[in-house]
This record gives structure tokens, C-alpha cells and sequence, in this order.
């Protein structure tokens, strides 16, 4: 099967990715030299934009937008997605420049979405999938995804992994000016209104490996911002407003 590599964008937004910015950009174009990768690159101070800016003159299908100031999660990716709509993309990926979600799961993901609306990287599928993590952490993620289902109804395990690959059909369902979330509770948001729309979501079991280099950007509140916009998402569905 013929994959669309040259219909893809892979989007990953960086701060302070020194450590990984290059060895990621070269593991995406190995999966094939058609897909189109996107930085949204947030000020780093540690010179990770200078490293895209090189890599740029060897490949042409490189780019990145530059921004002023560690923005949010949430506003990077809205940004790549409008910059993806606007140039006819079909397939868009978010993933991260940890090498916690693994390049190779690239061509998977894409063959998963010929079939489906919304692909997710899937830790809890098949069993939990998930490497480096303390125990504690990976209680109050499991717990929080079960929490989230509970609430909500929604089919899907893992709730707030980053790991994706949206069809331009998907994109094009949601309200880019009226996302409510900007941390982790992004993905939780946009996977409820892609579901309560009808739109048919695939998770392709992946193994999440803790970031080999550099330091997370992960936050004690992150799990509980998600916690509690569950019953935000939860209202707006009640009062038609998603």
C-alpha cells in the first residue's frame, strides 16, 4: 500500500530541544523524505531554532514558525493546524521532540488513518505501554484516563496522549478560535469533540518511552488541569456549545 507522505505534516513544537532537535528532525525525513515537518518553535534560549534554521538548507521540506515566549502547548499546535489547513494538508501528526513517542510509529499511524477520522498513539491499548515512568505518575495518568471516561462516556483508553495523526476531515470539524485548553487538557479536548461528533477515532497501541535527553516540561498540575476540564468539555456538550 501506497502511503500519502507527501499529503502529511508531522507538527512538533519545541523549547529548549538542544539535545534532540536534530537527531528527531533527521529520524522523521528517514521515514520517508516526502513527509513535511513543522517546528513551532517557542524562543528557545538554548539555540534550538539555530539548529532548524541549518538543517533547513538540507531539507526542503523543513520548516518552522518562530515564536516569542513559551506560549503553550495547546497554542502551538493550533498554530500548526491552521498552517496545515491553509495548504491543503490531509494528514496532520502531533507528536513530540522527546523521542518519547517513536519516529517509526510514523508510517503506522498513517496507514491506520486511510481507515478512520482520528489516529491515537495509543499507551493503554493492549495492556499499559509505558517506559521510565515512576509509579506515581503513571497511577494518577491511568486513573485520570478511567476518570475521563467515566464522565464523558467516551470509547477512548488513553485520553490525553500526544501522539496523533488527524485526517484534514477531523481538523476541519473543530472550532480552531474556541479551543478552551492550552496545557495537556488539550488533548483531552479536541479527542471529546472529535467523538461527540461522531467521527470515527483508532488507537494504535505505541510504547511511550520517558524523554531520552533534556528535561521534562511536565508539571505536578497537569493531570489535575485535565481532570477538571473534563467537566467543562461535559457542559458545553450539555448546552450545545462544542
Amino acid at each position: 500500500m501506497s502511503l500519502p507522505f507527501n499529503e502529511s505534516l508531522v507538527i512538533i513544537p519545541t523549547f529548549n530541544e538542544i539535545e534532540n532537535i536534530e537527531k528527531m528532525i533527521h529520524a522523521v525525513f528517514e521515514q520517508s523524505a516526502d513527509f513535511n515537518l513543522l517546528i513551532i518553535e517557542d524562543g528557545s534560549p538554548d539555540g534550538t531554532a539555530a539548529v532548524v534554521k541549518t538543517l533547513q538548507e538540507k531539507f526542503a521540506n523543513l520548516h518552522m514558525i518562530e515564536r516569542t515566549g513559551k506560549l503553550g502547548l495547546g497554542t502551538a499546535y493550533v498554530t500548526g493546524f491552521k498552517w496545515a489547513l491553509e495548504r491543503e494538508f490531509k494528514y496532520v501528526f502531533e507528536m513530540d521532540c522527546d523521542f518519547s513517542h517513536d519516529p517509526d510509529d510514523l508510517p503506522r499511524l498513517l496507514k491506520t488513518a486511510q481507515s478512520c477520522d482520528l489516529v491515537i498513539g495509543s499507551r493503554y491499548i493492549d495492556g499499559i505501554r509505558i517506559i521510565n515512568w515512576p509509579f506515581k505518575r503513571l497511577l494518577l495518568s491511568y486513573g485520570a484516563s478511567i476518570y475521563t471516561r467515566f464522565i464523558t462516556g467516551i470509547t477512548v483508553l488513553d485520553t490525553t496522549g500526544g501522539f496523533k495523526c488527524f485526517t484534514r476531515k477531523a481538523l476541519e470539524s473543530l472550532d480552531l478560535n474556541n479551543i478552551i485548553s492550552n496545557g495537556y487538557s488539550f488533548q483531552l479536548e479536541l479527542n471529546y469533540k472529535i467523538w461527540a461528533q461522531g467521527l470515527k477515532i483508532t488507537e494504535y497501541p505505541i510504547i511511550f518511552t520517558e524523554r531520552r535527553d533534556g528535561e521534562s516540561k511536565m508539571g505536578g498540575g497537569i493531570i489535575l488541569e485535565a481532570v477538571l476540564a473534563v467537566w467543562k468539555l461535559r457542559f458545553m456538550k450539555f448546552l450545545g456549545k462544542l
